[in-house]
């Protein structure tokens, strides 16, 4: 290894014969130390690694900004979240939530504090990443004596979600703004509020996440093409639903200014049909 960046006494940056970049630490492992000098990865207590170029840069400047054992304690919360949940998680998370919970740290000893206006929608709709996040913020109390208020772990829910999603903070805001706003129109379309704890209500807001993820992202992957008889079955056997799903898109159009596919129009059927808040 040859190092790259001495950070501080007890970090450095260093890169391997292929390019890698990571950041290791140890108890001394930069003191006296030059760029270009080689180093032994015995003497590595830790490293934190990035695949791609852009992430290697932003790990590097993150350490350089708040304290190590900020990063250390991420590094634990995410492995726990990796053993609760089944989803890859993109490897950003690890740069995203330390750069998070670090400023929330500092945030709480400086007596400032956020409130996250979409803290009862993520309850909702992101139950197991809130969990998640309430376990984090015991932890950090524990660790930190810091006593970070509810809303936080909300905020660590949509972190992890992110990561999960593998999008930006930003576009989670809107697709929980438009799951939101998409479920308000369900439940006035049928006159019915939703049984939040019921596995339908749950598997609906799954498709809807993936459904706003395709819708923001614009990428590959948009639901699948039905054959016209198909599509005709569905418009006309589930016509209720149908129409329902017309108005969501309807919705979507008028605030995001998005176009619907026909595909997800009918997926959008079958959906709203599986959760029977209809009978048509």
């Amino acid at each position: 290894m040859r190092i790259k960046k001495v950070i501080n006494n007890n970090i450095l940056c260093v890169v391997d014969n292929q390019g890698g970049e990571m950041i290791v630490t140890g108890k001394g492992l930069g003191f006296k130390r030059k760029i270009g000098e080689r180093i032994d990865p015995a003497l590595f207590e830790k490293t934190y690694h990035m695949e791609d170029k852009a992430g290697q840069r932003k790990l590097r400047e993150l350490v350089e900004q708040i304290p190590m054992e900020h990063l250390e304690l991420t590094q634990r919360l995410i492995e726990y979240i990796k053993s609760q949940i089944t989803a890859p998680l993109n490897e950003s998370l690890l740069i995203t939530l330390a750069d998070h919970i670090s400023f929330a740290i500092k945030r709480k000893q400086d007596g400032i504090e956020f409130a996250n206006p979409l803290e009862g929608a993520i309850i909702s709709y992101y139950p197991t990443e809130y969990h998640l996040g309430q376990h984090c913020l015991r932890v950090i109390r524990e660790e930190t004596r810091t006593d970070l208020n509810s809303s936080e772990a909300a905020f660590i829910a949509l972190h992890i979600v992110n990561a999960e999603l593998n999008t930006s903070m930003s576009v989670m805001m809107d697709i929980t703004k438009l799951i939101e706003g998409a479920l308000e129109v369900v439940e006035y379309y049928y006159q019915k509020k939703f049984d939040r704890e019921s596995l339908d209500f749950n598997r609906f807001i799954v498709h809807l996440r993936y459904f706003a993820q395709r819708l923001f992202h614009a990428a590959p992957g948009q639901a699948d093409e039905y054959d016209a008889d198909f599509q005709e079955m569905i418009t006309r056997n589930c016509a209720q639903h149908y129409k329902c799903a017309r108005h969501i898109a309807e919705f979507i159009r008028n605030t995001y200014q998005k176009e619907v596919s026909d595909a997800e129009l009918i997926y959008l059927t079958i959906h709203l049909k599986r959760i029977n808040l209809g009978s048509k």
